[in-house]
C-alpha cells in the first residue's frame, strides 16, 4: 500500500555509489569524527509482519507516528503472507535508503541476509514476544521509543553471525530453547506472549535431556556436559541479557554453554542471570573467536533467532561490519 510521496522522491540525493557520503537529502552528512556518516535517512519504506504478535494492530499506528516524527514514508506494507516478506523487502531495498521492518526476532533474522552488501539502513520496530535484537541494540520495546530511534537515532555498522551460510542478527541456541521454539503452539505464543513461553518451557523441561557439547576454536577442542548453548552475535536471548560479554562490533562470535546435566541447574542459571546475581557466572562457560566448530552428542536442532534452521555439527562465523542499522544515539534514553 502506497501512502505518502512518489517513487521519484527517492532520487532526492540518495546515491548508491556514495552510501557513506550523503544523507537522505543529498547533502554531505555529519560524521562521528572518523569520517563515517551517522545521520539516518529521512525517506523510508515501512514493512510490518502482520502475522507477528503485535504486527497487525501496530501497523496503522506505526505508520501515522513515523510520519508525525518526520519520516517520509514512500511506501508502507502490512504483509499477511509470510512467503511474501522477502520479495517485499527486496523491492524496498532497491527503492529506499532505509527500510523499517516491524516484527519479532524471527522476522528480523530471516530478513537480514537481504541487506548484505547494500547501503540501505535496516531499522526495526520490535513487535514480537521476546524482542531480543531490540534489547541488544538498546532499542526500547515500546513503539514510541522505537520510532524515536528511527527519527533521531544514529546509523551503526554491526556484525552478523553466520551458521553454514545462514546469517542471523542476534543469537542461535541449542538445547531446551529450540525444543520450546519448535513445539510452542502459535495461539499460546500470540495471546500470552512471554507467559505462554514460560508455561510451555515448564512442559518441555520434563521431556528434555542434557547433551555433550564440543567446541573447537584456535586453542583446540573443549567438551562439557550442557543443558543449553547459545551462539551469540548479540547480548540478549529470549528477551534476557544472557551473554553480557558480547558486543555487536566485537568481530567475534561467542558460544556460551550452561554447564551440567540438570534442568533445574538451567532454571537456576536463567534465574540468577535475570536477577544479575553474582552466582550466574558460575553456571556457564564461554568460547569466542571469528570461527568456531560446534558438535553435540546426540545431534541437536539449532534455533536461529527463534526459528529452527540448522542441526549440529555446524561451523559458526562472524561477518564483521556486515550491515548498517538504526540505533539509539549515545545517551538518547538516559534519564
Amino acid at each position: 500500500m502506497r501512502i505518502a510521496g512518489k517513487a521519484g522522491e527517492l532520487k532526492l540525493g540518495w546515491d548508491m555509489a556514495l552510501p557513506l557520503a550523503r544523507d537522505g537529502h543529498g547533502k554531505k552528512a555529519p560524521t562521528n569524527g572518523s569520517g563515517v556518516m551517522n545521520r539516518l535517512p529521512k525517506q523510508a519504506i515501512l514493512i510490518v509482519n502482520a502475522m507477528s504478535r503485535k504486527g497487525e494492530a501496530a501497523f496503522a499506528e506505526a505508520r501515522e507516528k513515523l510520519i508525525a516524527a518526520g519520516i517520509v514514508l514512500v511506501e508502507a506494507h502490512a504483509v499477511t503472507d509470510p512467503e511474501r516478506m522477502d520479495e517485499t523487502i527486496k523491492a524496498a531495498i532497491a527503492k529506499a535508503p532505509m527500510v523499517i521492518i516491524g516484527g519479532g526476532d524471527g522476522s528480523l533474522s530471516s530478513s537480514v541476509d537481504l541487506f548484505l552488501g547494500k547501503s540501505t539502513v535496516f531499522a526495526i520496530l520490535p513487535l514480537g514476544t521476546a524482542n531480543s535484537f531490540a534489547g541488544t541494540l538498546g532499542v526500547p520495546k515500546d513503539l514510541d521509543s522505537a520510532i524515536a530511534v528511527i527519527a533521531d537515532g544514529t546509523r551503526k555498522r554491526i556484525d552478523l553471525g553466520c551458521i553454514e551460510g545462514d546469517f542471523f542478527v542476534n543469537a542461535a541456541a541449542l538445547g531446551l530453547s529450540p525444543l520450546i521454539a519448535d513445539t510452542v503452539p502459535h495461539k499460546l505464543k500470540k495471546y500470552l506472549g512471554m507467559v505462554g513461553y514460560l508455561l510451555w518451557a515448564l512442559r518441555c523441561a520434563f521431556r528434555f535431556k542434557p547433551f555433550r557439547l564440543t567446541v573447537e576454536d584456535d586453542e583446540g577442542r573443549h567438551s562439557v556436559w550442557a543443558t543449553e548453548a547459545r551462539i551469540a552475535n548479540g547480548t540478549h536471548h529470549g528477551g534476557v541479557e544472557l551473554v553480557e560479554s558480547q558486543d555487536l562490533e566485537s568481530g567475534e562470535i561467542v558460544v556460551q554453554a550452561v554447564t551440567g546435566t540438570s534442568v533445574w541447574g538451567l532454571a537456576w542459571s536463567w534465574f540468577a542471570t535475570l536477577l544479575k546475581l553474582r552466582a550466574r557466572h558460575g553456571t556457564t562457560c564461554e568460547w569466542r573467536g571469528r570461527t568456531l566448530r560446534i558438535e553435540t552428542r546426540p545431534r541437536l536442532d539449532i534455533s536461529v533467532d527463534g526459528e529452527i534452521s540448522a542441526r549440529t555439527p555446524v561451523t559458526v562465523r562472524v561477518a564483521k561490519g556486515a550491515i548498517e542499522v538504526a540505533a539509539p544515539r549515545e545517551g538518547q534514553f538516559e534519564v
